[in-house]
């Protein structure tokens, strides 16, 4: 959509006059609009927090751009947070369901749902299935009705995997873009959204496991091999430079200020924002890991 692209484009600037220091431009219609007064810095994948604890909510206040889970967080907790200057996005799986959502019984008794995913213990999903993608936008729906400021869609590149579902992916992706409308945000994570063809209704992509990751078989937290280290760099460059928002997230066992040096460095370098977390993504780093400085 053609407003859309004029947003991303005023975006782009901004985190680039972020970078530069100076000072942010008005909004594509001569007003200060919020993002303008207020450019992402900082960036919180907070899936495993309680979002209604108190402690919670401050520590999230000192990230610009924040993800929560969509279903379980409530209207006063989104308000909260937008209380503390965050944008937040409404976190949603849709190239999986998993099994505590509202929706899973629905899904399994359609015939919705592909082979079991052991790492994560969820099910792929059948988005090819058009009655699936009808569920999820109405889930999406009753989410952004809380006031989030957007979604932060995950498992979309199981369509490299599940080559059969890339025509529904593209479809469902469409779709939530519409729900989240011009003003909204619409983020999705890994894979290539180039390749799965949703790249062009996107806002923001998230890259995992850029530095550092949790290995299933080894059952560890290790460093990325090189070569998938230098892949996960050259996206983040690439989609920077593309004009949408980038943001990186790494995974370590515990606190170790050497290594979120080390990830937040790299992550900067391709003008990413950094997230550092363990698995669960219960932590949250304190103060936020930001590229000022760096």
């Amino acid at each position: 959509m053609a407003g859309r692209a004029v947003w991303r484009i005023a975006i782009a600037i901004l985190l680039l006059t972020a970078c530069s220091g100076r000072g942010a431009p008005s909004a594509p219609d001569g007003t200060a609009s919020a993002t303008a007064r207020r450019p992402p810095r900082s960036f919180a994948l907070a899936l495993g927090v309680d979002v209604d604890d108190a402690g919670v909510i401050e520590r999230l206040g000192g990230y610009d751009l924040v993800v929560v889970d969509g279903q379980g967080t409530s209207a006063a907790a989104v308000r909260r947070l937008h209380d503390g200057g965050a944008t937040v996005l409404a976190y949603l799986s849709v190239g999986t369901v998993e099994p505590g959502r509202p929706w899973f019984a629905t899904a399994r008794d359609q015939g919705w749902l592909l082979e079991h995913w052991d790492d994560w213990d969820e099910w792929y999903a059948a988005v090819a299935e058009s009655g699936l993608r009808d569920l999820l936008v109405t889930e999406a729906d009753s989410e952004l009705a809380k006031g989030f400021d957007g979604l932060f869609l995950d498992n979309t590149d199981m369509v490299q995997t599940h080559p059969a579902q890339r025509s529904g992916m593209v479809r469902l992706v469409a779709a939530l873009d519409q729900a989240v409308g011009d003003d909204g945000l619409l983020f999705a994570q890994n894979g290539d959204p180039g390749e799965a063809g949703i790249v062009s209704y996107l806002d923001g992509w998230n890259r995992e496991d850029v530095s550092f990751t949790y290995d299933f078989e080894r059952e560890a937290y290790v460093p990325v091999g090189t070569a998938d280290h230098r892949e996960a760099m050259h996206q983040l460059t690439e989609y920077h430079d593309a004009g949408l928002i980038v943001t990186a997230t790494d995974y370590l066992e515990r606190p170790d200020a050497h290594a979120e040096d080390q990830a937040a460095d790299a992550a900067c370098s391709t003008g990413a924002l950094p997230n550092v977390s363990d698995l669960d993504l219960t932590r949250i780093a304190d103060p936020a890991l930001t590229c000022a400085g760096r």
